[in-house]
This record gives structure tokens, C-alpha cells and sequence, in this order.
């Protein structure tokens, strides 16, 4: 590999990396479609940025377990162990754009229908909180699409607006949750065969700028005022699927 492909990497691993620290989620959405701009190979790019995602839900895990929502948590961790084998069963008979394009089309209409309600119907809707036996729904749909295409974080964040998360527990819950299924995918990944020298040495060569971006994404996300993160999220998840959606027609 040439340094120049190298530094591109780590760049890439570093924008995703700082956007999962800032909101909690996102980072395999913003890196994978850029990875697959270089001339490395789709297993690489996934195993990598799945290491990368273990790395900063470990990261954030040791510096804000105080928020971690146990009664969400486990819902999610339990339904992930069903849905990470579906996943990697479509990996290998499901085309990917089709699946991209879908979920593309679902995360816009959720995000622009959340973006759309005045600050008091948001509210009014928001006071009605989901149960968290909805997490076995939302988690298995994050075990599905995490060990199929690292695509594990949206559904979660959408879990969590529903659930009325404050930001702390927003962000702390969601690496909670990515640390454990995190470790699962890795290592199904692992046994399918992903594992390469190639994913050990950029992932190697890419913990600083994962620590760097830890340490900015922590700061960022202590300045962003409470009663607008959630509208961040929203937009967040808004372009997260238009980045899939056109990917999905360009591939």
C-alpha cells in the first residue's frame, strides 16, 4: 500500500470515527461510502471500519458509563444475537444496492417527517415515549444490517429519539450497545473470512487518529445545547440516507 493511500484511509477513519463520538452513531455511514471511493476491497473496508467502530464505543463506554440506560440496553443486545446471522445471510444472497436504496428511502422519510413537526407537536409526540420491548425489534434490525454492511447504528438512533433519551444517555447508551454487538460482528466477520493483514495494519495505523477524534468528538458533543441535539440527529439521519440512496444508484 502507498502512503498516500494510507493517509487517505486514516482520513476517512477519522471523520467517521469523530461523528460517532459527537452524536453517538453514523460512522460507518459516512466512512464505508468513501472507502469504497479507494482501491481497497469491500471485506477490507468493512472489518476495518468494524474494529474502528469496537474502538470508539470502548472509547466512549470508559468515559461516560454513568449514563448508560440498562433498561434499553438489553432489549437491543439480545435481539442483535438474532439478527447478526440473518445479516451475514444476506450479505452472500441479497443485493446490496437493493437493500442500501431501501433503507436510504426510510431513513429520509423519517428524518425530514421528524424535522417537519413544529416544536410543540414534537414534543406532544415525544411525551408518549415507546416501551423498551421495542428494542427487540429496533435491535434486531441492528444486528441485521451491523454484520451485513455496518449499518447497525441508525436503526438504534432511531430507537433512542423514540425512547426521549437525554443526550448523555443518548450517546453513552448507544456505545454501550455498540461495544457488545460490536464485538459479535467483529467476530463473525472474523469467522467469515473478512480478517486480512491489510485491515490489521490500516486499523493499526489508524488508532491515533481514532483516539484524536474521540477526544474533539467528546468535546464537540459537550457544547451542542440539549434542547437541539435531537433536531441534529434528525438532520444527521436525513443525510446518513441520502448518502445511501445515491450511493445505492450509483453503484
Amino acid at each position: 500500500m502507498s502512503i498516500l493511500l494510507i493517509l487517505a484511509v486514516i482520513s476517512v477513519v477519522f471523520l467517521g470515527a469523530l461523528t460517532r463520538t459527537t452524536f453517538g452513531f453514523g460512522e460507518a455511514v459516512i466512512s464505508m461510502p468513501l472507502l469504497t471511493l479507494l482501491p481497497i476491497s469491500l471485506h477490507t473496508a468493512v472489518s476495518l471500519m468494524g474494529f474502528v467502530g469496537l474502538t470508539a464505543a470502548l472509547l466512549a463506554v470508559i468515559t461516560g458509563w454513568r449514563h448508560i440506560d440498562t433498561t434499553s440496553l438489553l432489549p437491543l443486545v439480545f435481539a442483535a444475537l438474532v439478527g447478526i446471522p440473518v445479516g451475514l445471510f444476506m450479505v452472500t444472497f441479497v443485493p446490496v444496492k437493493a437493500i442500501t436504496g431501501l433503507l436510504g428511502a426510510v431513513l429520509i422519510t423519517y428524518g425530514i417527517y421528524s424535522i417537519r413537526q413544529s416544536r410543540v407537536a414534537l414534543q406532544n409526540t415525544l411525551s408518549m415515549k415507546i416501551h423498551s420491548r421495542w428494542g427487540l425489534l429496533f435491535g434486531f434490525f441492528s444486528g441485521v444490517f451491523g454484520s451485513a454492511y455496518n449499518f447497525n447504528g441508525v436503526p438504534v438512533a432511531i430507537y433512542g429519539s423514540l425512547r426521549k433519551w437525554h443526550p448523555d444517555k443518548f450517546r453513552s447508551t448507544m456505545q454501550a450497545y455498540f461495544f457488545i454487538s460490536g464485538a459479535l460482528i467483529v467476530a463473525g466477520q472474523g469467522i467469515g473470512g473478512f480478517w486480512t493483514s491489510d485491515v490489521f495494519t490500516l486499523f493499526g495505523l489508524s488508532l491515533p487518529a481514532i483516539l484524536a477524534a474521540t477526544i474533539v468528538g467528546t468535546m464537540i458533543h459537550r457544547h451542542i445545547p440539549t434542547a437541539k441535539f435531537q433536531r441534529y440527529v434528525f438532520f444527521l439521519i436525513t443525510a446518513l440516507g441520502t448518502v445511501l440512496l445515491v450511493k445505492s444508484f450509483i453503484s
